[in-house]
């Protein structure tokens, strides 16, 4: 079964609610105009409840089925990217700094096609809860949603989630069994030591040289105390110090991030920079604090799930259309989520194009019905109507 015939009608439609979401990108959990754009057409498909003002400005909209069963949840991310536009689209940005660069825009379209459809047809048992999103980016707008109990209060049984991805076939799903994303963690290291005149480093006590040395001590975590099976990012993203050529300066900032799957990878990272930090200290005669922040979890899928999952988009898609993905160093909180419910998510394919975070990045308007029928057929196939 290919895209759903009343679906492919909406394709006008939900290009037109994409391309007017894009131009009033909005940030972290402030998604006023966008949740009030998404409501506004939730009341006109003629949803059964409309539960708003969660996690601030997140919608988790209910549809009833024809009968008793389950809630199965579809989540659709809203916030956009703190970037400026360059893609001169007449549609774009118009407010300067703030970017629809990621396609959140086009997964909100997508979920609005996917309820506008369900609404109309409710070919399917239980219930469906909509949840759109604030805070992917950052502000973990996943993780505030679940703390503020969607999951129970709405009695979620499974979830799903779709993101676009730029440079897959077109049209593709890309998913996998276990961990898909991983854990995303940052650390701070301030290191104070003794200010002076360059030309009398021996009057000082340099950071610059005690920061070059601890970065390159910290890429020995990757390659000498992890086993080269398990996957490990830490990357070095800022080193900020010094305000002119003559002076040595009396402190040195570092940040980066850590990326991993496995919770014995991630506390041993924790351990080595500690014991590196501390020792590098030492050697250098300066003090030094570290700050590790655990970020998004890992987004491991649930592996009946996928089984499901893949098995839909293979009708939507045909077989040849849902391929296996290796897991991706970046992260996504809708981990948190899954961490409370079984579910997957997937990858869609949008073909060639400038990538997510990119300033000249557009959603492609074409795969929308395709998300949507995904969504839609996911919802008819988990909780089908049961005759009497």
């Amino acid at each position: 079964m290919p895209v759903v015939n009343r679906i492919a009608d909406m394709s006008d439609d939900m290009t037109a609610w994409r391309r007017h979401l894009h131009t009033i990108p909005e940030l972290g959990l402030e998604c006023h105009q966008t949740a009030a754009f998404v409501a506004e057409r939730l009341r006109e498909f003629g949803v059964d409840e409309m539960h708003e003002g969660i996690a601030r400005t997140g919608i988790v909209a209910i549809i009833n089925g024809r009968g008793q069963g389950p809630t199965i949840g579809l989540r659709a991310d809203m916030d956009a990217l703190p970037m400026t536009e360059e893609t001169g689209l007449e549609y774009a940005s118009k407010h300067e700094g703030r970017m629809h660069a990621c396609g959140h825009d086009g997964h909100t379209a997508m979920l609005l096609g996917a309820a506008k459809y369900l609404a109309e047809t409710r070919n399917f048992s239980g219930r469906v809860a909509l949840i759109f999103q604030p805070a992917e980016e950052f502000g973990g707008g996943g993780e505030v949603m679940v703390q503020e109990g969607i999951m129970d209060t709405f009695d979620i049984s499974q979830v799903y989630a779709i993101h676009n991805s730029p440079g897959k076939d077109f049209g593709s799903f890309n998913t996998r069994p276990g961990p898909i994303m991983a854990a995303a963690d940052t650390f701070h290291i301030h290191l104070t030591g003794r200010g002076g005149h360059a030309a009398r480093p021996h009057d000082s006590i340099d950071p610059v040289v005690a920061a070059c040395s601890m970065v390159q001590a910290l890429q020995t975590i990757v390659s000498r105390n992890r086993n080269p099976l398990d996957q490990l990012v830490i990357s070095t993203t800022q080193i900020h110090t010094g305000t002119t050529d003559n002076v040595i300066p009396e402190t040195c900032y570092i940040n980066g991030t850590v990326r991993t799957f496995d919770k014995e990878v991630q506390a041993m990272v924790v351990r080595r920079m500690e014991e590196i930090v501390a020792g590098q200290a030492a050697t250098f005669g300066l003090e030094a604090e570290l700050k590790f922040e655990f970020g998004y979890p890992p987004t491991v899928n649930d592996a009946e799930k996928t089984v499901f999952a893949r098995e839909v988009a293979g009708e939507v898609a045909g077989e040849a259309g849902v391929h296996e993905t290796d897991p991706v160093m970046g992260a996504e909180d809708f981990s948190y989520m899954l961490e409370k419910r079984p579910g997957a998510y997937l990858m869609l394919g949008q073909g060639d194009g400038a990538g997510v975070h990119h300033p000249k990045y557009n959603f492609n308007d074409d795969i929308a019905p395709i998300g949507a029928s995904f969504f839609a057929r996911l919802v008819e196939r988990a909780q089908p109507v049961v005759s009497s």
